[in-house]
């Protein structure tokens, strides 16, 4: 389970590091019932990522390795795969970034977020995590990283466990500020918010790349063997 758990951190770490969710919370939290709706959205992100995580373990089964506790072929090429796809958003996202930090626009939604119902929110939860183009991605990887180190059914939802908390601590920590704190939090987690909004395109960028990297080595790695 050591290895397991090992091996997807990584990923987990890429999926935390969500600019976007961060602002989308933190603006949640900001509406009248912030402290509803900021659970409420962190209860869809968990429910996403682990759904996705599921569905993937499912697929894999526990024959995910061979005899030799080698990842199967399927593995590798699935990782590959992503990693190239992570790589070309990369570029994509590189391409698009505003030259200025200042001049970076949030997507027009989140202007009528403090009117979204609970609904909605759990709705933008979900999607943000399991529908995500980084996130999603990270996540299928994690799943069949999972499913291919041959570990038993519970030391398999066990390792996804630990993924999904991990994946969601950029989602929770505002939430925590904001339950600890109070009114006290709004300075704080503006700060956040204009530092996330800023650099989102370029952190985004930075993280498809690297991440696509990892996954393309482990890719060519597991097929090379």
């Amino acid at each position: 389970m050591g290895h397991a758990v090992g091996d997807v951190l990584g990923l987990a770490a890429g999926v935390a590091a969500s600019p976007l969710p961060i602002v989308a919370i933190i603006l949640i939290l900001a509406t009248p019932r912030g402290r509803f709706n900021g659970l409420l959205f962190a209860f869809g992100w968990v429910l996403g990522l682990a759904a996705l995580g599921a569905i993937m373990l499912v697929v894999g089964g526990t024959g995910g390795a061979s005899t030799h506790k080698h990842p199967a072929t399927w593995v590798g090429a699935l990782k590959l795969a992503l990693g190239v796809l992570l790589s070309l958003f990369g570029a994509r996202q590189w391409r698009r970034r505003p030259r200025d930090p200042s001049q970076a626009q949030l997507p027009k939604w989140m202007a009528a977020i403090d009117r979204f119902t609970p609904v909605k929110i759990l709705g933008l939860a979900l999607l943000l995590s399991a529908a995500n183009l980084k996130n999603a991605p990270l996540t299928i990887a994690a799943g069949a990283s999972i499913s291919s180190a041959g570990l038993p059914v519970p030391q398999q939802i066990g390792t996804l466990a630990i993924f999904v908390v991990i994946a969601s601590l950029g989602v929770l920590a505002p939430l925590a500020v904001y339950l600890v704190m109070g009114e006290r939090a709004k300075s704080i987690l503006g700060n956040w918010r204009d530092w996330a909004a800023q650099h989102n395109d370029a952190v985004l960028a930075v993280l498809f790349f690297v991440l696509g990297l990892k996954l393309l080595g482990d890719g060519i790695s597991i097929l090379a063997t």
